[in-house]
C-alpha cells in the first residue's frame, strides 16, 4: 500500500478508513486502516487485476509485503491461500492498526515488522519469498537500490516474481537486468505491473 495524494477518484474505489477483502477464506472482512496523511490501500479492482495474474502460484507462497500499510496486499495473499507473509511498515500507527487486523483475522503465519523496507531489507536475516509486493509512496526514490537488495541480499526464491505499483505520470521504474515485466496495466493515476525475476538465486 503506498502513500499517494487522494483524489475523488481514489475515494470513490477505495473509501478512507476501511478496507475490504476481496476472496478467499476472508472474503469480505473489512479492516480497519490508520488514519495516515496520503496512505491508502491498493484499490479492490487493481487488486482482484493482480490476483488473477498470480492465482495459479499463490497457494503455498511465501510473500513479502513491503511498504505495507494496511497490510491488505500481504492480507489478500493469506485470505488466497499463501503460506507466510511478512509486513514491513515504518509509520507506527499503521503498525499498530496492521497488527489488529492480523489479530481479528487470526493470522497464525503472519509477522508485521515496524522498520523502514530499505534498512529491513538491509539489516534483517534474509529469506526467500516467491511475491514481493512493492507499493511505496510516490516519493520514494530508491526502487532500483531497493531492487537490487532484494536479488542481492536473497530475499528472491527461484523464479520469484514482484509486483510494483508507481505513480502513472512519471516515468516507469527502472527494474534490474534480468527482470522481465510479464503483466503491466494502468488505471487511473496507477501503474501497476508484475516482473518474473529469472535471474533471482
Amino acid at each position: 500500500m503506498r502513500r499517494r495524494p487522494s483524489t475523488s477518484q481514489h475515494r470513490r474505489a477505495a473509501p478512507p478508513g476501511r478496507v475490504r477483502i476481496v476472496a478467499g477464506k476472508w472474503r469480505g472482512r473489512r479492516l480497519d486502516v490508520a488514519d495516515v496523511p496520503e496512505l491508502r490501500p491498493t484499490s479492490e479492482r487493481i487488486r482482484e487485476t493482480l490476483f488473477n495474474w498470480i492465482a495459479p502460484r499463490i497457494e503455498g507462497s511465501r510473500c513479502l509485503d513491503l511498504f505495507a500499510g494496511s497490510g491488505v496486499l500481504g492480507l489478500e495473499a493469506l485470505s488466497r491461500g499463501a503460506a507466510a507473509v511478512q509486513f514491513v511498515e515504518r509509520d507506527p500507527r499503521a503498525v499498530r492498526f496492521l497488527r489488529d487486523s492480523v489479530d481479528n483475522l487470526g493470522a497464525e503465519h503472519a509477522v508485521v515488522h515496524g522498520v523502514d523496507a530499505l534498512r529491513f531489507l538491509q539489516a534483517a536475516e534474509p529469506a526467500a519469498h516467491d511475491f514481493v509486493f512493492l507499493d511505496p509512496p510516490y516519493s520514494f526514490d530508491n526502487l532500483e537500490a531497493l531492487c537490487g537488495l532484494l536479488e542481492g541480499r536473497g530475499w528472491l526464491a527461484q523464479g520469484a516474481s514482484v509486483y510494483v505499483e508507481q505513480d502513472a505520470r512519471k516515468a516507469a521504474a527502472t527494474l534490474p537486468p534480468g527482470w522481465t515485466v510479464r503483466r503491466e496495466k494502468k488505471a487511473g493515476n496507477v501503474r501497476y505491473l508484475l516482473a518474473d525475476v529469472a535471474a533471482a538465486p
